[in-house]
């Protein structure tokens, strides 16, 4: 069975204990788990301050300090003495932003290919870039939940021609459909249709866009309601100002603010749309997760939104900023029979976004990786040999 060991360098600011960092980050568990279901042996290294090893569902976990978050040079050697230890076949390293760490770990670890994995990562500033090239060099492949962005990266001259871009989503997830009128009931949800909002109150998430949107569909839908979860918030007093100035957004448009990921799951199964304008995502998690509950999207036409609806054949894409494109996919997607709508979205993330599609592309991924290297150092010894026949 091929051996991964799945690696972060970033380190919790807030210091957390293991056990805590697993519940608090999820896609850390449920990346190495969808590869371990795609039918490889995962073995998960994570920096942290605190040195400790489990194994869960099949998954070994390793935490112990490293990388820059390593003090000493006894700590910054653990990372090797472990790497020896498992004696990986490949190494998937989570983010972009560590080429620093990537370089070393390719000089602790030859002849193991690397492969990196995007997290809304932005092409550096042009004095960052030769380190990050570096990175790339030593790198034999790099994903993104959507090709095309990795055009930035290759038009600065980052990824080389050699390296390989795979298209793979960042995570899975693990909601599941649900009983609609019971999750109302639950949440207390309303409208018809009903519009959910995940995601920050931000400049890039542009609800100002949404609301008007919204506020031009209701002219359609009068019984049409929003519901807005989100964190951080710096453009709230513009969406409150917004909402306050509209009547027909002012007892439509609920801000529910922060809410409990497990509470996300009844909220997307009482919803009929899933609504976001974001211009840039890396991926787009709450998106993954309607999906999961059968949750129909409207959401802006980026990359990533693109991939993950399959081009728009799931719910429909707007351009950022395109208020009447909002209006017309809203009212498009909230005529068509919900039970439909909702088996498709369902269907689609089983076929592409579930636990074993990502488990696949992953395990696809690094097979392809392994036999290429193992290829280059068979065409190496066989040019070795030829030259020792030579002489």
């Amino acid at each position: 069975m091929l051996h991964v060991a799945q690696i972060s360098f970033f380190t919790d600011p807030e210091g957390r204990a293991p056990e805590q960092l697993l519940r608090a980050w999820p896609s850390l568990v449920d990346v190495a788990e969808a590869a371990s279901q795609g039918g490889a042996r995962v073995s998960v290294i994570q920096a942290c301050a605190r040195k400790q090893a489990l194994t869960r569902n099949g998954v070994s976990y390793h935490f112990l300090p490293f990388g820059r978050g390593a003090s000493t040079p006894d700590t910054a050697n653990c990372l090797g003495e472990l790497l020896r230890e498992l004696a990986p076949e490949v190494l998937h390293v989570q983010g972009l932003g560590f080429a620093h760490d990537v370089v070393a770990l390719a000089l602790l670890a030859p002849g193991i290919p690397i492969i990196l994995q995007d997290h809304a990562s932005r092409v550096p500033r042009l004095w960052r870039r030769r380190l990050w090239r570096r990175g790339f060099y030593v790198s034999a492949g790099v994903s993104f939940c959507s090709r095309e962005q990795a055009r930035p990266f290759v038009r600065a001259g980052l990824i080389q021609a050699q390296t390989r871009v795979y298209e793979i989503p960042e995570c899975p997830s693990r909601f599941t459909t649900g009983d609609q009128a019971e999750a109302r009931r639950a949440t207390g949800l309303e409208g018809d249709p009903c519009l959910l909002w995940v995601g920050h109150l931000d400049a890039n998430k542009d609800p100002i866009t949404v609301l008007d949107g919204v506020s031009e569909a209701i002219r359609r839908l009068p019984e049409l309601h929003l519901w807005c979860c989100f964190g951080t918030a710096p453009l709230l007093p513009s969406v409150q100002r917004r909402i306050d100035s509209d009547p027909r957004l002012r007892h439509r448009v609920h801000l529910v603010g922060r809410v409990a990921h497990e509470r996300i799951e009844q909220l997307m199964r009482a919803a009929d749309i899933f609504v976001l304008g974001s211009h840039r995502e890396g991926s787009g998690y709450s998106l993954i997760e309607a999906l999961a509950c059968g949750l129909s999207p409207v959401v802006s036409d980026i990359p990533s939104f693109r991939n993950l609806t399959g081009g728009g054949t799931v719910g429909a894409l707007w351009p950022c900023e395109d208020t009447k494109a909002l209006t017309a996919a809203l009212i498009s997607v909230a005529t068509q029979p919900r039970s439909e709508v909702r088996a498709v979205a369902r269907a689609h993330f089983d076929k592409e976004l579930s636990f074993e599609a990502v488990g696949s592309k992953l395990t696809a991924a690094y097979r392809e990786l392994l036999e290429r290297e193992h290829g280059r150092s068979q065409r190496s010894n066989e040019r070795s040999a030829l030259h020792v026949d030579h002489a």
